[in-house]
């Protein structure tokens, strides 16, 4: 038995849905499958109820969820046992990650390089939620995460730890503008300057679901419906990589969009998805810090003047 697979079917258990499993855990559907089928040789027994429209935990899957979430959290245990050990040795910052930070991050680590040559810097990427609950419970020194302070990154805190402030402090740090991805082939991408909202009124938008990302869906959502239009909602989303794949297929008689942050679309190698900025104001999100409330670890002052350094590429 491996953890991994442990891992695998914890996820599978509680979305009941491979597909949002294998999203959450950032690789493809087959490889969740395939480990779970293992698993299941290993332990021979079936941990699934595959034969409904709805994957279901069977009778075992019941009883052996509770002891494979007890067999991670030793297993977390153990990691921040190491991690803590090895930070006090080393002088290690544990830091919070998602996707498409782009050049942002490249000129933080330049600028704590400089600041501080002997920090090292270990970064984790995880969804908002759970970056948010690893700093709470020490085994991050800090995150970054999208949404205002005062409003998305404290109600993803309230998510992940049930407490209104969640004993996190966030500090904004700059804004990321959004761009719309749409196909290379589509009208609107041989149009120079910036794309009206109102423009896709009648194209299906790809978007995350609601409470995966919180702060970016009710920014997209309100600021459509303030340009005059509720979208309309395109198919079930998967991975960015999945998404992009789609929306380059597309002709301009079946154009999907969705939306990316500008400083990740510079790094996408898509010549079939044309990437444009947005003429409407406002469509940006705030990156935070988030850190300890009290006491934060060592090295997270450093990390926010590297934070404050000039971004000659963020916008």
């Amino acid at each position: 038995m491996e953890l991994r697979q442990v891992r695998y079917f914890v996820m599978v258990a509680q979305e009941l849905h491979f597909g949002r499993a294998a999203d959450r855990l950032h690789i493809v559907q087959s490889a969740v499958s395939q480990q779970i089928r293992r698993l299941e040789r290993e332990l021979k027994a079936d941990l699934f109820d595959r034969s409904a429209r709805q994957v279901r935990l069977t009778r075992v899957g019941e009883r052996f969820l509770p002891e494979a979430r007890a067999l991670l959290a030793a297993e977390e245990r153990a990691r921040a046992v190491v991690a803590d050990l090895a930070a006090t040795r080393t002088g290690l910052l544990r830091v919070g990650t998602g996707t498409g930070l782009g050049a942002h991050l490249d000129r933080v680590l330049d600028a704590l390089a400089e600041l501080a040559p002997e920090l090292g810097v270990e970064l984790i990427a995880a969804p908002a939620r759970e970056r948010l609950e690893r700093v709470a419970a020490g085994e991050l020194d800090a995150a970054f995460v999208r949404g205002d302070a005062e409003d998305g990154g404290r109600s993803h805190a309230r998510e992940a730890t049930g407490d209104a402030r969640g004993g996190l402090t966030f500090v904004p740090l700059w804004q990321d503008p959004l761009v719309a991805a749409v196909p290379a082939r589509h009208p609107l991408a041989a149009s120079p300057g910036t794309l009206a909202l109102a423009d896709l009124a009648d194209v299906p938008l790809v978007l995350a679901e609601r409470r995966r990302n919180r702060p970016l869906v009710d920014l997209v959502v309100t600021a459509c419906r303030e340009a005059g239009f509720t979208p309309v909602p395109g198919p079930q989303p998967g991975s960015l990589d999945n998404t992009l794949t789609a929306i380059g297929a597309c002709g301009p008689a079946d154009a999907l969009w969705t939306v990316v942050y500008a400083a990740h679309a510079r790094r996408l190698n898509t010549p079939k998805v044309a990437y444009l900025p947005f003429r409407n104001p406002g469509m940006e999100l705030t990156t935070s810090l988030a850190v300890q409330r009290t006491a934060p670890p060592e090295g997270v002052e450093l990390l926010l003047r590297a934070c404050a350094a000039p971004a000659d590429l963020d916008r």
